[in-house]
């Protein structure tokens, strides 16, 4: 058994999965370089020695400087009591168990790491192992586990029964089919090993592992499972059970479409026993005593919570409760075959035939809303915001039909947008950052839908200023989701300007790095905060596990702006290029620059306004920008300039000069207003002359001297969320 020393920290346990989180190598493409490839050298047997496991980690994470503490720690997790008798030298780790390790930490699906775990030990390659090479595996699961906060109390008699099981004839060794024979049915193994859970309507629940903070009880032997220990809770029907328990527990409630006609168009009551977190009957309003037992029903559909005995009070009809204006019912989607008019057979082929269109393609699906509602189309990022994203995904599972909630890191945002192509009055929630509101505004624009659905942002990321602007806040912590689903309920549609950019080098020896988009959403800048941005860009890729945080990164951008307001860089930015706004010269002559913005909305790096708040004069009802008049495609004018309100669908940038990182600094923290107002444009031009830095959207790059030519693309709706409860103490609101 592996040392109790042997265990690594939980913050080094952290900082291992944010480089596995940015790495794209796979474990068994590094284990054919030390077994018959270029690193064979450091292989003594089964073996490797701490050099070659430090050129093992510097491949598989794809980080040249593993920090020596977390290299040095995870060596010696390695070297168990076992390994350490077996071999002459103590300063040596099994490869195989280092690989084993990794490919359970890996992404992929639980079979194929079965499969190759159950490989990597068996070395004579007959298909058998002996039952102390399977304990190897085992040891491997229970430290994987308990980096992962498992209960490995419960996990470890969970493994022994399926031993048990395999072994069956007592002869103490292991076929490969007998493996993951077993290793398929023991869910809380599956789930360990990251199940990858999809919708397939066939009783199956979709298990996720969770801490309790309260005392509840299992679904399946009733039971309590304790305060903060660990059980599995299903995602779409909150049944929860022990991890002992899953194996034997009823079919999950939750059917995700009607697969008959007589489902069609009315929505039923779902009930699951317990799961009644408000400890209060919303039939009778009398507390529902759910510290005792498992008591109390909840519907998976409107989320009523009410006693056992007030069932009978309340109606066999669901309608979706408070958030029924975002819900697709069950009763609304159903194969499109059943609406084709052809008799169907009740036979079981027939009714295969209804299963399998749920099973294969959204194609096969047919909606039909219900009346007077916005059904909502949900994309989340699971990346984005550290472990949130994930969570958010799981609520929303719950809180929505899962059909309208789609993963993004699984077959992206397309096979959303096809679902949803015919669904009248639709509305689509991005839960991510700048970059994923990007990516689906540009699928958006490529999918040529008939009507084209607003978009709302559930902030995850770091920046989040467009979702600054929008009124959606600048990142999601923990708020209640269903209270954020009542805001967009009143929120209104707004046509925010997008623009195209295209990037012109000139021939030069000197390459440039590719161009991160061509289209901008937010703001385009040359100089100062993109060369800021491009040094941290630079040091995340190298360092991730030093920006894990919201906090952190704030830090790490302060110390790269002080860095640069030291060496200003860029500094006589105007000698370095020329601009053209609707083919006019813009006279920088007079100034001394570091940098320009290019704005398409009044916030850039994570919540600061270099154009500056405007004061509206008193009576303005319609805005200053009308008054302008459509005409008015260039404005240069300094007076004028300074009573121009930014505005996303005006179908004009402003473009704003920056003195320096410190200015930009006292921008932020509001010592300062605004930049140097340079102009209000409908086109743009930059013609430079040497490499400098760029950013579109905040996603930094270094550009060879080259032409860029900025002109407006289209309109995209957007959704503006409801005004502040409170005013604003600073008058102007993005």
């Amino acid at each position: 058994m592996a040392k109790e020393r042997g265990l690594i920290s939980p913050n080094d346990f952290a900082q291992l999965q944010k480089y596995m989180e940015y790495s794209t190598q796979k474990v068994s493409d590094v284990l054919k370089l030390f077994e018959d490839g270029e690193m064979a050298e450091y292989v003594q047997g089964d073996a490797i020695g701490y050099e070659g496991f430090q050129q093992f980690l510097k491949i598989y994470l794809e980080a040249d400087n593993v920090p020596s503490h977390l290299s040095l720690a995870l060596f010696q997790s390695f070297q168990t009591d076992y390994y350490l008798e077996e071999t002459v030298k103590k300063d040596l780790v099994c490869l195989s168990d280092v690989s084993c390790y990794f490919s359970l930490l890996e992404g992929g699906r639980p079979e194929d790491k079965l499969e190759f775990t159950f490989k990597l030990y068996d070395t004579d390659r007959n298909g058998i192992l002996d039952s102390s090479e399977v304990d190897k595996i085992i040891i491997q699961m229970m430290r994987v586990a308990e980096y992962l906060d498992w209960d490995v109390s419960e996990l470890r008699p969970i493994l022994q029964e399926m031993m048990k099981e395999i072994d069956y004839d007592g002869s103490g060794s292991v076929s490969l089919a007998e493996w993951l024979r077993a290793g398929a049915t023991t869910v809380p193994l599956l789930v360990l090993l990251g199940l990858e859970m999809t919708l397939k309507d066939n009783g199956q629940h979709m298990w996720r592992p969770k801490r309790f903070p309260r005392p509840v009880y299992c679904n399946l032997c009733e039971s309590s499972i304790g305060l903060g220990k660990q059980g599995l809770s299903c995602n779409l029907c909150k049944y929860i059970v022990h991890d002992h328990c899953a194996m034997k527990a009823l079919p999950c409630e939750v059917s995700t479409y009607a697969k008959s006609r007589k489902d069609i168009g009315v929505q039923s009551h779902v009930w699951v026993r317990g799961g009644c977190e408000s400890g209060r009957c919303d039939r009778c309003q009398k507390k529902i005593r759910i510290y005792h037992s498992l008591v109390g029903l909840h519907c998976v559909w409107c989320h009523l919570e009410i006693h056992d005995d007030c069932l009978q009070a309340v109606g066999p009809e669901c309608d979706c409760g408070l958030l029924r204006d975002h819900i697709l019912p069950p009763s609304s989607i159903y194969p499109s075959v059943l609406a084709s008019g052809q008799e169907r057979k009740t036979s079981k082929t027939s009714q295969k035939t209804v299963d399998d269109l749920s099973l294969s393609t959204f194609e096969a699906l047919r909606i039909d809303p219900v009346s007077n509602t916005h059904p909502l189309l949900v994309f989340v990022n699971p990346k984005s915001g550290g472990k949130q994203g994930e969570r958010v995904l799981w609520k929303f599972q719950y809180l929505l039909n899962p059909r309208q909630v789609f993963n993004l890191l699984k077959d992206g945002p397309e096979p959303g947008l096809r679902f949803f192509r015919e669904v009248p009055d639709c509305r689509v929630l991005v839960c991510g950052g700048d970059g994923t509101v990007g990516w689906i505004l540009e699928t958006i624009d490529k999918a040529n839908l008939p009507v084209v659905p607003p978009v709302a942002v559930l902030p995850l990321g770091t920046g989040n200023d467009l979702a600054r602007c929008l009124r959606w806040g600048g990142g999601y912590e923990g708020q209640n989701l269903g209270k954020i689903l009542k805001d967009l309920e009143m929120s209104k549609v707004v046509h925010m300007d997008r623009w195209s950019v295209e990037v012109i080098p000139q021939q030069t020896e000197e390459k440039s790095d590719p161009v991160p988009f061509q289209i901008i959403n937010n703001y385009f800048s040359i100089g100062v905060d993109a060369s800021i941005a491009h040094r941290f860009h630079v040091m995340r890729e190298k360092y991730p596990e030093k920006f894990n945080s919201r906090m952190k990164n704030k830090l790490w951008y302060f110390e790269f702006a002080t860095s640069e307001s030291i060496f200003s860089t860029c500094k006589k930015l105007e000698e370095s290029l020329t601009v053209e706004i609707c083919g006019k010269p813009l006279d920088l002559s007079n100034l001394s620059l570091e940098g320009i913005a290019v704005l398409n909305i009044p916030s850039t790096h994570g919540g600061s306004n270099l154009w500056g708040d405007t004061k509206r004069p008193h009576g303005d009802i319609h805005g200053i920008n009308q008054a302008l008049g459509a005409a008015a495609k260039v404005i240069t004018d300094p007076d004028i300039l300074k009573t121009c309100v930014p505005d996303l669908s005006d179908k004009r940038l402003e473009v704003v000069g920056l003195e320096g990182a410190i200015e930009m600094g006292q921008i932020y923290t509001k010592l300062k207003n605004a930049g140097h107002r340079l102009a209000k444009c409908s086109e743009i031009t930059f013609h430079t002359t040497k490499t400098l830095p760029m950013q579109i959207d905040g996603e930094p790059w270094m550009q060879t001297p080259c032409t860029i030519k900025i002109t407006h693309r289209n309109q995209m709706p957007m959704l503006m969320g409801p005004p502040p409860r409170s005013s604003n103490f600073f008058g102007f609101l993005c």
